[in-house]
């Protein structure tokens, strides 16, 4: 059998897969700490061989033309690409931009990584920083204390669109065509927790790595993008943690045999032989404690925003049974005051007309000595959780509550203050809180750029 001659296409598809490969095997060399990363997206020829590199967490996308052509004419810029792609999904970016604007999400993500990359200081990857750069990323670190993709989106927010069309094409690298429409969906959430998981083993070799290498300042700030990312959860899908399995009221149709009730009733008079269920079991939530901090340094309108979206995403999605019990505590240094709410017309009613009281500085200690105080007096006999919001500069107790805690911070670009080893932690966005409050996107459209226009490595 004569053997295939290849054609030009093929040729340009081998060669463009082996370019990539020989990419990925530099960067392997350069950033040990990233193998389990780097082996996470497998390489894929996009169907349109003049397309850049795209990713959807799963594969990494990418035209041969342009990787035949940026090869050729300024291979630093293909390695820095591919990293650029591949720190989207260690960040966890295309899956945490909740209700926000898609085109000043991509752009903030867009810069995140950019800052990362210009400050890891890595050989392969150096190029000139330009003047625009320059100013934003000191803007950045004066107004952000973390660089993360949350606290520029909100510092990018005021900027006109000719602005930002300029910051967009400065640092635009990948395109983004294939990040989930809808970051919520199941899938696109699956995703985003395998990311998680490699984040986290991303984030022990970066420490390890870090330590041997005396802790360089490339590392660091990466490692810190990471915790960031680790610890953003979507509110809604955190609630289901405090959630238990129990039977309720139901009457399921579903379960009903008309056939078999009715025979019943013709041979044995008013005796049916199988009833309809009526119960079913539910997971939601029963007895639940809420603590407000509410010393001098928590905001009154962040904290009202965490209560009202609490109450939405339980009264919404069903998360209470019929009759619940849930303890709301204002505590700054002392417990300033305690309310049960027992329904949703508690709820609103509460929401309507809350004083916060305190004021003080922040102790931990005395709102949980008064949930063990609560608990003994019956007051709180299923208690599955306690939401604790706070900025988290307090004391907390010697020992460990009887039941899962979990420490809400709100973002505020600098990592989250450490916690128990027995706490959860969870940090929520402003956006995430003040979604009905948040002002209108600004009219930014995203664009595919060429990189042959863009600024050289």
């Amino acid at each position: 059998m004569p053997g295939h001659t290849q054609t030009q296409a093929e040729w340009e598809q081998a060669m463009a897969r082996r370019a990539m490969e020989l990419t990925r095997s530099e960067l392997y060399l350069q950033m040990r700490y990233m193998n389990a990363a780097l082996g996470a997206l497998a390489l894929q020829p996009d169907p349109d061989p003049g397309r850049g590199l795209a990713t959807d967490g799963a594969t990494l996308v990418y035209g041969a033309d342009w990787v035949l052509r940026i090869y050729r004419a300024n291979r630093p810029y293909l390695a820095r690409a591919y990293l650029h792609s591949l720190l989207h999904c260690v960040f966890r970016h295309p899956w945490l931009r909740d209700r926000r604007s898609q085109a000043l999400w991509g752009l903030a993500c867009d810069i995140a990584v950019e800052d990362t990359l210009d400050h890891l200081d890595l050989p392969g990857l150096r190029r000139p920083v330009g003047w625009l750069r320059q100013q934003l990323y000191a803007e950045i670190r004066t107004r952000c204390r973390l660089p993360a993709a949350g606290p520029i989106f909100r510092l990018l927010e005021g900027r006109d669109t000719a602005e930002l069309q300029k910051l967009q094409q400065e640092f635009y690298c990948d395109s983004h065509r294939l990040w989930p429409a809808d970051p919520q969906s199941p899938a696109a959430q699956m995703m985003g927790r395998q990311w998680e998981q490699l984040g986290r083993q991303t984030q022990l070799s970066m420490q390890q790595a870090g330590r041997q290498a005396g802790e360089t300042s490339g590392v660091q700030a990466l490692t810190a993008q990471v915790e960031a990312a680790r610890s953003r959860r979507t509110y809604r899908d955190f609630l289901r943690r405090f959630t238990v399995l129990r039977e309720e009221p139901h009457l399921d149709l579903d379960e009903f045999d008309l056939g078999t009730y009715t025979y019943g009733l013709r041979t044995y008079g008013n005796l049916p032989l199988i009833e309809p269920l009526e119960t079913r079991e539910s997971r939601k939530i029963r007895d639940l404690v809420i603590v407000i901090d509410t010393s001098e340094s928590t905001a009154g309108r962040l904290v009202r925003a965490f209560l009202r979206e609490t109450f939405r995403l339980l009264r919404t999605s069903g998360g209470f049974f019929d009759r619940c019990n849930v303890a709301v505590l204002q505590c700054d240094d002392a417990v300033r005051d305690v309310t049960f709410l027992h329904g949703a017309q508690d709820w609103e009613r509460y929401a309507a007309a809350l004083t916060l009281q305190g004021g003080g500085g922040t102790d931990f200690r005395p709102a949980f000595a008064r949930i063990e105080a609560l608990q003994a007096e019956g007051r709180l006999r299923d208690l599955q959780g306690i939401l604790y919001f706070t900025d988290g500069k307090g004391t907390f107790p010697a020992r460990p509550p009887g039941c899962q805690t979990a420490f809400l911070f709100v973002e505020d670009g600098a990592p989250a203050p450490p916690t128990p080893p027995w706490a959860i932690r969870l940090i929520l966005s402003p956006e995430e809180l003040e979604q009905d409050e948040a002002p209108a996107p600004p009219a930014l459209d995203w664009q595919e750029w060429d990189p042959r226009d863009l600024p050289e490595l």
